[in-house]
């Protein structure tokens, strides 16, 4: 594409859908996005008409740790730049390189190693930074994480960590409860890092210590924490109770019922509520048997699981995450697509220049025909990802 040209079609932008919308782009920014008659401008010369399905912001997956066969903990520039470019096929243009539980030997080359692709640039999904799930994980309520590998989050650790990302630690999932983890999380707080309660044991007053210390983030809402109990809200409770804070949701119906994908929805409102993938190395590959962290993940069904049934991660995309919201949950495509978008960036700080089909913002875009499949793909202007007619 050129420096400068125009998308015209249905469009994603102000919360709805414009029937007759235009978005214009110069620079790799977007300088106008709105109805197409409204523009007062010169439309440029190379104008695209996307006839079929929407024109909506990129989305930004805030937690997803692998996808086609690579894996961040892989620890290569290669595996970055494959996850990069696989991402974009499904409509991500933003992603938070995740790790997750394993010895400080080996998590601590995998954090330069993002460090390093981030700064060179990748080929398709931008890495905006890093989220630490694990290893400061309580050891009852750690999924698909390797036991012998958690860790308490002791300071000295905490800080080697932050340093050795280069400021790129964006989140930080951590077990409130744990001994010395109120101490890490006003640490991590102090320095703008989102402190996310996660895989996490602790009682509705252990979470409301840990918001009082820093906390504003839930990983993964219901998945590996304490449910909500009349008696005993728990930390879904507190989730849910404390309206301010942001919540992650892995949208694939087996995770969590589509009624209480719902309920989660209308609680939270879509921008407090984050749709993640929690994506791994089999995510596009289809059935088999993967490795995860160094255990074996069986893929049947559209779900990957241990041996002992446990689920590990997912095999979701995030454009399948807005396509459950909206098919299975009843949300409004908008609400569905913000949820994907402009929730996370905001969460993650980037809120006025990603997420959104707006003047000022960058040109991250997707067209998403009318069954949710990705038909293009750009960042920041760039055309990474075309599907095959």
């Amino acid at each position: 594409m050129e420096q400068e040209y125009a998308l015209r079609g249905t469009i994603i932008a102000d919360g709805q859908e414009i029937r007759d919308g235009l978005v214009v782009v110069a620079a790799g920014k977007i300088v106008y996005a709105g109805e197409a008659e409204a523009y007062a401008g010169e439309c440029p010369a190379q104008l695209l008409t996307v006839e079929n399905g929407r024109i909506c912001p990129g989305l930004v997956d805030m937690h997803m740790h692998g996808i086609d066969g690579h894996d961040t903990m892989d620890g290569t520039p290669e595996s970055l730049q494959a996850i990069s470019g696989a991402l974009a096929r499904y409509g991500v243009t933003s992603f938070l390189a995740t790790t997750m539980t394993a010895p400080y030997a080996e998590l601590e080359p995998v954090l330069e190693n993002i460090a390093r692709a981030s700064q060179a640039g990748l080929p398709g999904a931008e890495a905006i930074g890093i989220h630490l799930e694990g290893p400061w994980i309580n050891p009852r309520y750690k999924g698909a994480q390797k036991e012998e590998n958690i860790s308490l989050p002791r300071l000295d650790a905490v800080k080697r960590m932050y340093e050795l990302a280069q400021g790129l630690i964006k989140v930080v999932t951590i077990a409130p409860e744990q001994p010395e983890a109120l101490e890490a999380i006003a640490w991590l707080k102090e320095r703008g890092v989102i402190v996310s309660a996660g895989h996490t044991g602790a009682t509705f007053v252990q979470a409301a210590e840990a918001v009082d210390a820093g906390v504003r983030h839930f990983t993964h809402c219901f998945n590996a924490m304490t449910g909500l109990h009349h008696r005993e809200p728990g930390v879904v409770g507190a989730a849910m109770y404390h309206e301010h804070l942001s919540t992650e949701l892995i949208a694939d119906g087996i995770h969590v019922h589509p009624a209480v994908m719902r309920i989660l929805y209308r609680v939270k409102t879509p921008e407090r509520l984050a749709l993640v993938s929690d994506s791994m190395r089999a995510t596009a590959l289809g059935e088999g048997t993967y490795d995860l962290g160094g255990q074996e993940v069986r893929v049947r069904d559209n779900q990957a699981q241990l041996a002992d049934g446990t689920l590990a991660g997912s095999i979701l995309t995030l454009n399948k995450a807005v396509a459950n919201m909206v098919t299975l949950s009843g949300v409004p495509l908008a609400e569905a697509v913000e949820m994907a978008s402009h929730t996370p960036a905001a969460i993650l700080g980037y809120g006025e220049r990603k997420g959104r089909l707006a003047a000022g913002y960058d040109a991250d875009m997707i067209v998403l025909d009318d069954d949710f499949e990705v038909a293009m793909t750009f960042v920041a202007g760039k055309r990474v990802y075309e599907r095959a007619q």
